[in-house]
């Protein structure tokens, strides 16, 4: 039975314009619930989300958050459930996204599509998990600390928990990189072997993304890059395993032929 009506398309069965947007709008629906559930159960422990995080900050801001308005703490709560509830749900939002364009999914059994779910959810909080315990104290040490000789650093509780949200949000959607080469892969834009040609490059994109991210020293640089090289040698053996024939290539491709691993 399809959860909400949903019914997903096989790969050579087409779908009326009306048939895909019905089903656009049940998965909208059901990643709008997704949010109401995630914002109402953190709402009720929104005072220990916000003591979770605070606690990366050095040990002199953290009783030293500031609201300059009465009506400010109540939208600093606010803001900051949306934002954490955001994150809760977004594996969610992802399966939706997976499911609807990617054609294989259709094909999939209900055992490997919630391995997908599960795949996905993995990734997701295993960056979040990664932003919080890594890359935030990193940031935070980094930001405040810079020039403190020089100005009195006083910091709005808005300010600091838009950061924090916004950078695990930015980390857990950076695990979610093998996911979307598989997908790329696996649509025939690229294949495994385009990622395995250009890796070079893939290094110094991340090395890139290493050196803008706070930290400015060798060893955070490295200790930021380490994941994200796994995370594309995790993304080209996905893309191996599960990705479909090229799309230059696929007028000369049958279901037939495709191994058992792609299917």
């Amino acid at each position: 039975m399809a959860l909400f009506g949903l019914r997903r398309a096989g790969r050579d069965e087409r779908m009326p314009l009306v048939a895909h947007l019905d089903e656009l709008r049940r998965r909208i629906i059901i990643s709008i619930l997704a949010l109401v559930v995630a914002f109402a159960g953190l709402y009720a422990v929104h005072g220990w989300l916000i003591e979770v995080l605070a606690d990366p900050l050095p040990a002199r801001y953290e009783e030293a958050l500031l609201t300059l308005s009465p009506t400010e703490p109540f939208f600093v709560t606010l803001k900051v459930v949306f934002w954490a509830s955001i994150l809760v749900a977004l594996p969610v939002w992802l399966y939706q996204v997976y499911a609807f364009i990617v054609p294989a999914v259709g094909d999939q059994s209900r055992r490997r599509s919630l391995a997908v779910v599960a795949g996905l959810s993995l990734l997701f909080v295993g960056g979040v998990a990664f932003g919080y315990f890594v890359v935030l104290p990193v940031a935070l040490d980094f930001l405040l600390g810079f020039g403190d000789e020089s100005f009195n650093v006083q910091l709005r509780a808005g300010e600091h928990f838009g950061f924090a949200t916004t950078l695990l949000l930015g980390s857990g959607l950076l695990f979610e990189v093998p996911v979307a080469m598989m997908a790329f892969a696996r649509l025939g834009i690229v294949t495994a072997a385009m990622y395995r040609r250009h890796w070079r490059v893939a290094i110094v994109v991340i090395a890139a993304i290493a050196a803008i991210l706070p930290g400015g020293d060798p060893f955070s640089m490295l200790l930021l890059m380490l994941p994200q090289i796994a995370l594309y040698a995790l993304g080209t053996w996905l893309a191996a395993v599960f990705g479909g024939p090229p799309v230059w290539d696929r007028a000369a491709w049958t279901p037939d032929e495709e191994p058992e691993a792609t299917a």
